[in-house]
Formats: structure tokens, C-alpha cells, sequence
């Protein structure tokens, strides 16, 4: 086996709120990935503008930074098509806004489909 399909998926998390980003984080482990975190939309950018391995964004749409939640997720799937977005957040948008191939997730959310749904879109892009 080569070195490169030893290695995980990498998956950004975009979370402020330290208890969901432990939780996310593990989550995202159990699903097979390596995590990469952010705390900011502003930190975010930069790690997407510098990193081509990111499979998969999980965000919460009601980070904090420079860029509301759903422009970050529109913004990435213009910049970035190839990556597949899963969004959370307590208030639910309205969905026709969610960019294509986006799907959401409500807090408290199904810890088992946000798992699901990370292992679909990784082995979808492998």
C-alpha cells in the first residue's frame, strides 16, 4: 500500500463553542477522518485558501467572523466545488438557501446520521 491511500479524509470543522467542537470532533473521527478546527469563518478561509486535502466542511452556521454562515457555505462551494458541505445550526435557514450538495442538521442533531453523512460524502470522493 502507498503512503497516500494510507491517509485519512480531512474534514474542516467550523465551530466557536468549545464543548460541540470536542463533540464534532470526535464524531468526525469515528467516521474515519482526520480533523482539521476552526473557530472563525476568517480562519476557515485561510485553511481552505491553503490546504487542497479539506473532502469535507462541518460547520455551524452561526459561527462568529467576518462572513455569516450561509455566505461561508455558498462562498466555499464557489471557490471550492469539489468540497462537500454538512451545516448545523440551532435555527434552522431556510434550505432553498443551502448551496447544492449541502444538506443540514439541527442542534441537537442525530450524532449517528452526522456521521453517516460525513462517511457518504468522503467515500463519494474517493
Amino acid at each position: 500500500m502507498t503512503a497516500s491511500s494510507d491517509r485519512r479524509p480531512i474534514v474542516l470543522l467550523i465551530e466557536n463553542e468549545p464543548i460541540q467542537m470536542m463533540v464534532l470532533s470526535d464524531l468526525i473521527e469515528e467516521a474515519g477522518c482526520d480533523v482539521v478546527e476552526a473557530t472563525t469563518t476568517a480562519k476557515a478561509i485561510q485553511i481552505l485558501e491553503h490546504r487542497g486535502d479539506i473532502r469535507v466542511v462541518v460547520a455551524d452556521l452561526d459561527v462568529h467572523g467576518s462572513v455569516l454562515g450561509l455566505q461561508l457555505a455558498a462562498m466555499i462551494r464557489d471557490r471550492w466545488p469539489p468540497v462537500e458541505l454538512i451545516l448545523t445550526g440551532a435555527v434552522k435557514p431556510d434550505l432553498s438557501s443551502i448551496p447544492a450538495r449541502g444538506v443540514f442538521y439541527d442542534k441537537p442533531f442525530d450524532q449517528g446520521r452526522l456521521v453517516q453523512s460525513i462517511r457518504s460524502f468522503v467515500s463519494a470522493n474517493q
